[in-house]
This record gives C-alpha cells, structure tokens and sequence, in this order.
C-alpha cells in the first residue's frame, strides 16, 4: 500500500508526467489531490499496472480526488524549450488547472521549476511510494495512450496504438519507411539521427 500523504493536516497534489521518452506526441501531466483518507490497495506506479487495470482505476481515481487535472504541452513546445521544461509546463498547468488550491506538491522525480509559488517536493520514484502522485500517473499514462491511439487511425504507419510514440522497432521501421510526420518531435537527438540517416 502506498503512503497516503507525506505530512498530514495539508492539502497535498501529487504530480507526475509521461510521454518524456516519446519520438512523438505531446508531453502529458496530472495533478490529483486525494482525502487523506482514502486508500486503495490497486493504485500503484502506471508502469507497473497493466492497461486494463489503468483503465479500470480512472474513474475511481476521478470519483474519489477531492481534485484532478490533466495537461499537456504541445510538440511544438517541446521543440521550443525542450522536453525537460516541457515536462514542467504540462505539470504546471495540471496544478493551475485544479479547483482546490493545494499547499504543497509532491513531485515525481528528482527537480521542479515552475511559475507557481506553492511549496514542493520532490520524490525520486514517487508514483511508487505516494498514492497521488501513483494516481497523477494513472491519469496521465491513460489519456495519453488514448491520445496516441486516436492518432494511429490517421497516422498508422508509426504503430502509436501500440507504443503511444515510444521509439519501438515498429516506430522506426514506420519512420524509415514514411519518414516524419507533424506529430513526431524534430528536436530530439534520436529523430534528428533517423532523419540524417534517411537522407
């Protein structure tokens, strides 16, 4: 079981994103404040939950947060301040997007910077040792497969329905054969490599 809250009697958001090792598609964040209460034996980090068990916890996840949100930053903005600060942003719009103002943020990973003034921590592997920010991870992971999917009907050549725009064999066999497309991220290391290669 996960902990419930690192300091009780405070309004705490767990945030995390995913996406960060993707080739293509946006980085997505989540914000989810949890009662200090609540507990479930299921919610763990996305990544060691298999796809149904994902989708089986979200409207839970949804019907028990006293607050959720989920944003993203655009591949454009990737490109712009890259994925790192990208990463940053969604997690930032997720919080500004609550409706109840937390007072401090649990941070998956090991550094934030943000706009936001609230105070912060930030926990190394924290989808897997705190329950929001296991939740936050849920939410993401969930809305972005589901976003790529819905892209992979138009862009079938990349095989996104099964690996979201992770660089897979079937991704870049996708990419040598059809080359890049508005989705992919032209500012990452790996892309620019395929690309050079394909010239």
């Amino acid at each position: 079981m996960l902990k419930p809250f690192l300091e009780a009697n405070r309004v705490e958001a767990g945030c995390d994103e995913v996406g960060r090792g993707c080739l293509a598609g946006p980085v997505v964040a989540a914000a989810v404040i949890l009662p200090a209460d609540y507990t479930n034996p299921w919610i763990n980090d996305s990544k060691k939950l298999g796809k149904k068990q994902r989708e089986d916890l979200i409207e839970e996840i949804k019907d028990k947060a006293l607050a959720w949100q989920i944003a993203e930053a655009s591949v454009a903005e990737i490109d712009k301040i890259n994925i790192l600060n990208a990463s940053f942003l969604a997690m930032t719009r997720a919080v500004q997007g609550l409706v109840h103002t937390p007072e401090h943020l649990l941070i998956d990973g090991n550094r934030w910077k943000s706009s936001l003034t609230i105070p912060h921590t930030c926990v190394i592997k924290g989808d897997g040792k705190y329950a929001s920010i296991a939740a936050a991870s849920i939410l993401a992971k969930v809305y972005r497969d589901q976003f790529m999917e819905s892209l992979a009907i138009e862009y079938p050549a990349y095989a996104w329905e099964r690996n979201a725009g992770y660089p897979t064999k079937a991704h870049r066999l996708g990419l040598e054969l059809s080359g890049d497309c508005i989705w992919h991220r032209k500012s990452f290391r790996l892309l620019k490599k395929q690309v050079i290669m394909d010239l």
